[in-house]
């Protein structure tokens, strides 16, 4: 089964919440309908404990609308990214490559240094924003704290957690804003 979410801030992103599931298996499909719609298997026949995962049809309908501009979203995201890399070489920051085996849609930009935060601190006196997304892996979330996994068992992960800075991404941004980003990043960090 795949997993997408239409948060609003996604490549595909809704007015509000949403997501689906996808599969092509019959049985699971079945299960996940059962799932979504409060366990029920016939109207008022609740047969197990299930939730209110149903995509309301005003967020269908602007992911209906959205979804036909999607793929030139993707690739002017792909562009800003193409330009990032261009201007951010030599800029005292480790960036993320593209995998071979698929076409990256982009979804943020991070870049990793040790020195997130300042460089986050100092981006946003320039008035560029960025963001940390999840500053906390999962295996020392409280929710995952019965597997045992304290700091330190995931030495890689942790440090990507606590070095990773997304910039500014989205399929608007241009040449010269990306250029603007690109130079405080190398003046914060001496390249």
């Amino acid at each position: 089964m795949g997993c997408f979410s239409f948060y609003p801030g996604k490549n595909l992103g809704a007015y509000g919440e949403g997501g689906a599931v996808v599969t092509s298996d019959p049985v699971l499909a079945d299960r996940l309908r059962v799932l979504r719609d409060h366990g029920q298997t016939q109207k008022y026949q609740h047969d197990v404990l299930g939730y209110n995962m149903r995509l309301e049809a005003v967020q269908a309908a602007v992911l209906r609308v959205k979804l036909r501009r999607l793929d030139g979203w993707n690739s002017d995201r792909r562009r800003v990214a193409d330009a990032y890399r261009r201007h951010l070489q030599g800029a005292g920051v480790r960036l993320a490559a593209d995998m071979a085996h698929g076409e990256p849609v982009h979804h943020v930009f991070p870049v990793f240094t040790p020195d997130r935060d300042r460089l986050r601190a100092r981006l946003a006196e320039s008035g560029i924003a960025a963001s940390i997304h999840y500053p906390v892996p999962v295996h020392l979330q409280p929710a995952f704290a019965d597997l045992g996994l304290g700091a330190g068992s995931l030495p890689v992960t942790e440090r990507l957690a606590a070095e990773t800075l997304s910039l500014p991404m989205y399929p608007e941004l241009d040449e010269e804003a990306v250029r603007r980003v690109a130079a405080a990043v190398r003046h914060h960090s001496g390249g």
